[in-house]
């Protein structure tokens, strides 16, 4: 492939480079250039183009990508068409995935132009999430190095899904006069949940006294019409002598393990009855955030071994607290499309203008910040949390009446990011998207925030759905679901822009007005404003 400027007399069967605009045409990067081509491209002036020269034995960037992309093909793998020199592969269900490392390095040894990157080996994942790409840097390749790539892929199977296996599941409490009936009810309906993305069930609850001969009999009584026990104990596992693995042994079985090295989860036991597993669960997971017990069970559900030796490899990437907006896989797949929730992001300093907290500014009779909260509430969103920072707590006052649910952002001086995190981290598991506002945006109306939800209700909730003015991305916007997990990446004074930007999910722009451009950044700007919307009403 040769790459470089070349004479549009002579362009005739080249690739497009670079975009070019001349005349009243546009021909993309990428386009292959046909006599016509040429021909327009000289009557407009023309003279030369950045193009690319396919040499003998190459092959074009899709059919490069796509080849690579057949060797990697393993069952459960949804592997798509290539366009733009790329082959995404997803998950055609909920599993684990695993990644051959030194598989997937070779591939990425064969030549820079050729590119895989995965997913960490043994992620949990949902149905449709992507799960690796191949990307063919320059536009056309060597067939023979393609092939080659291709050919390591098959070999060393360097990708893989392991579908989850719907198990029968028997569950154990123990009961202790500190605990209450409401905390087992609630352990309950949050095991059932972590079970149900592998279609898996609890067939029976037995609830028994914290000693070992209770719980001994109540695990072999479970572990006789189930595929796994789950206990969980009215008090920790101190030592591999306590109630719960005491009891395994005394109702028969073996214990695999005590303890492990992610936190939260330490408390852990793993073991064996009459051959089927019985996992003595850690306190954290009669929560439903994500713990080490989340990280056991579903390797488990997909089949894969965790024994002593599995469990103890788990300490690099253990401390899952670090992991802020980590998603939670065990919440139920189905969604209403309707059900959206606001994110209104009222922890800035509000640097620009001068000093003084711009939100708090009487306009139009109430603070600034209330003109946005009150659209939300007239709206068609669900519910909406309000973030807060910067005076925390004149901005509550502020916020005092209204519906919002107040979060607060200790981290909000390190930047919008921090905000917008803690705002999506506290929506409920039923929230279809995120409709992020910003505060000092008074010019969005109720009907504009409903149009922005209708439209996304159209989309199934598969789409980000963007305001705009004159055609000008603006605010606000819909996050679906499925870009939660993605905002851990984000940090600094970085917004939803970088992930609507570098995502692979449709953006459906909706043009609203001026009030999807209109924000108070500077004083000049809050005079403006205010001019403007006291002359026409609010």
């Amino acid at each position: 492939m040769k790459f470089g400027p070349i004479r549009v007399a002579d362009a005739e069967g080249t690739v497009l480079a670079h975009t070019v605009a001349a005349g009243d045409r546009t021909w993309r990067k990428g386009a292959a250039l046909t006599g016509e081509d040429v021909a327009a491209m000289a009557r407009a002036g023309l003279e030369s183009i950045v193009a690319v020269v396919m040499e003998p034995g190459d092959i074009g960037e899709d059919a490069a990508a796509a080849l690579v992309a057949a060797g990697l093909y393993a069952p459960g793998l949804d592997i798509r068409p290539a366009a733009t020199g790329r082959v995404n592969i997803h998950a055609l269900d909920a599993g684990v995935f695993v990644a051959n490392r030194a598989g997937v390095d070779a591939i990425n040894a064969v030549d820079p132009a050729i590119t895989l990157a995965t997913l960490p080996d043994l992620t949990t994942v949902e149905a449709g999430q992507m799960l690796a790409t191949v990307k063919i840097v320059p536009f056309a390749v060597a067939d023979a190095l393609a092939r080659r790539a291709a050919d390591i892929a098959a070999r060393a199977g360097a990708i893989g899904l392991r579908l989850f296996q719907p198990r029968r599941v028997g569950l154990a409490q123990t009961v202790l006069p500190s605990v209450k009936g409401s905390v087992l009810d609630k352990t309950a309906r949050i095991t059932a949940e972590r079970l149900a993305r592998s279609g898996s069930v609890v067939t029976g609850e037995l609830r028994v006294p914290h000693d070992e001969a209770s719980v001994a009999g109540a695990v072999a009584e479970l572990a006789r019409d189930n595929d796994m026990v789950i206990v969980f104990g009215a008090s920790a596992v101190c030592d591999a002598g306590d109630v719960i693995p005491a009891a395994i042994g005394l109702a028969g079985g073996t214990v695999t393990r005590v303890g492990m090295p992610v936190d939260p989860g330490n408390l852990l036991v793993v073991g064996d009855v009459g051959g089927k597993t019985v996992i003595g669960a850690p306190g954290c997971a009669r929560s439903p955030k994500p713990n080490g017990f989340d990280r056991v069970l579903d390797r488990m559900l997909a089949g894969l071994e965790v024994g002593d030796r599995e469990i103890a490899a788990m300490g690099v990437g253990g401390l899952l607290m670090e992991i802020e907006s980590r998603p939670q896989p065990r919440e139920p797949r189905a969604r209403n499309a309707n059900t959206v929730y606001a994110v209104l992001l009222a922890a800035g300093r509000g640097e620009r203008m001068g000093g003084r907290n711009k939100l708090l500014a009487d306009f139009a009779g109430k603070p600034l910040v209330r003109h946005a909260l009150d659209a939300l509430a007239a709206s068609r969103v669900r519910a909406t949390v309000a973030v807060v920072g910067h005076e925390r707590e004149k901005m509550a006052a502020a916020l005092h009446g209204s519906p919002a649910r107040i979060v607060e952002n200790p981290d909000y001086a390190t930047g919008l990011a921090s905000s917008l995190k803690a705002g999506v981290n506290a929506l409920p598991p039923d929230a279809a998207g995120a409709l992020v506002a910003l505060a000092d945006m008074p010019g969005v109306r109720a009907q504009d925030i409903d149009r922005l939800l209708d439209t996304f209700a159209q989309a199934q909730g598969n789409a980000i759905v963007r305001a705009t003015h004159g055609g000008k991305r603006g605010n606000p916007l819909i996050l679906p679901r499925a870009l939660f997990g993605a905002l851990a990446t984000l940090a600094g004074d970085v917004g939803a822009r970088h992930l609507v930007e570098t995502s692979e999910i449709e953006v459906i722009d909706v043009e609203i007005g001026e009030g999807a451009s209109l924000d108070v950044d500077t004083p000049a700007a809050l005079a403006a404003v205010r001019a403007a919307l006291d002359k026409g009403g609010d």
